[in-house]
């Protein structure tokens, strides 16, 4: 009998119901954890640059229909290649050969385009093969000689701005080939993905009802959505799928945070960093194509100094520079607060050789300020 009732005792629902406590696990508010977020520093950097030139531009129209659409495409173009800049960063490498990149893709599409008659489609082909296979190369280099990646890009940036200038004097006799938006246009694929706006018919119902600017021959101010800013969203969204709902973005995580210690638990850290050399080289191709079909040229200086740009975009989103950490949501946020400056300094009194400075002041400030935050968040735990 008591025996039993002991054992009883025992399986009474209140013991049943105590769960030991691991000292380990300790909740975290939302706004500590909203803090502690890769991308808060370019959120909050984006509220305050829209604030200032809210009030130093709101009436000058930077903020009609015409004015977003102008900011948002010089963000587009950066925020193209800051997703595959912030990507291969959160993997612990650098790509210094973006800009010398869209310049040399830029050639690859306009001379066989121009020179060797090809059809456009064929040339983008060529481009992006060529561009994606160079990327391949930067990343094999990398892994098999363990040289650091600014090391190995650095040179590849001198080796694609040279060829491309070489190239160019070599067909054109100028830096400059021409003649290619016509031919982008015509083209089936360029017509599709490349050239034009998207929705231009609902833009021109908004502009038959009144709801937005149009010209003096009753067409709207802005025909429709420029394809940029359309493969920006995307790509972004793709990215940002992977890193956070897939194996391979955990992968990109554990290579960048310790090399070594996500090999030896099975994580293929040579096919992980030359796949992202890939794509990096993938992003600036296809912002050199998106650049040609809509200027209608290729010319060597194209993507000076990009790579930096988009080194700093990544930066103020929220990417360390030893890698493990970053957001792709975070860099186009840095994108875009390029693209505000960069326009929005036209709308208002100021030389725009200030841009450079702000470009300075926004990495070094983006740089303080996460890891202010990230040493209190971590001082919390």
């Amino acid at each position: 009998m008591n025996s039993s009732s002991a054992h009883a005792d025992s399986n009474s629902p209140a013991q049943q119901n105590i769960v030991p406590q691991d000292e380990r696990v300790r909740k975290e508010g939302s706004l500590k954890r909203f803090l502690g977020r890769p991308e808060f520093a370019s959120l909050a950097g984006a509220i305050l640059v829209f604030i200032v030139f809210g009030f130093a531009a709101g009436d000058s129209g930077m903020f009609n229909l015409d004015g977003v659409i102008n900011w948002m495409q010089v963000a587009a173009y950066l925020g193209l290649i800051s997703i595959g800049a912030c990507v291969l960063m959160i993997a612990g490498e650098f790509d210094l050969s973006i800009g010398s990149m869209i310049g040399f893709a830029g050639m690859m599409v306009a001379i066989p385009t121009v020179y060797f008659h090809w059809p456009f489609w064929l040339a983008v082909m060529f481009a992006f093969a060529g561009s994606m296979a160079l990327g391949w190369l930067n990343g094999y280099l990398v892994v098999k000689t363990r040289l650091p990646s600014f090391i190995v890009t650095l040179a590849f940036m001198f080796i694609l701005r040279g060829l491309t200038l070489a190239l160019s004097i070599m067909f054109a006799n100028r830096t400059i080939v021409s003649g290619v938006g016509d031919l982008a246009a015509a083209d089936w694929l360029g017509s599709w993905l490349f050239t034009g706006n998207l929705g231009s018919g609902l833009f021109h119902w908004m502009a038959a009802q009144g709801w937005i600017a149009t010209a003096a021959n009753g067409q709207p101010l802005v025909g429709g959505i420029p394809k940029v800013i359309v493969w920006w969203l995307v790509l972004a969204l793709g990215a940002s799928f992977v890193l956070a709902r897939t194996r391979f973005g955990n992968w990109i995580f554990a290579v960048g945070g310790d090399a070594n210690a996500a090999k030896n638990v099975g994580v293929p850290v040579k096919r992980v960093k030359t796949s992202l050399f890939v794509f990096t080289a993938f992003c600036a191709c296809l912002f050199a194509v998106l650049q040609v079909a809509d200027v209608g040229s290729a010319a060597a200086d194209r993507g000076l100094q990009k790579e930096f740009e988009a080194i700093i975009a990544a930066v103020i989103g929220g990417a360390l520079l030893t890698g493990g950490y970053g957001s792709v949501i975070g860099a186009c946020f840095g994108a875009l607060i390029f693209g505000v400056v960069q326009i929005g300094i036209t709308y208002t009194n100021l030389n725009s050789d200030w841009f450079r400075v702000f470009l300075g002041v926004m990495l070094l400030v983006a740089v303080l300020f996460n890891n202010y935050v990230r040493r209190r968040v971590t001082e919390a735990r």
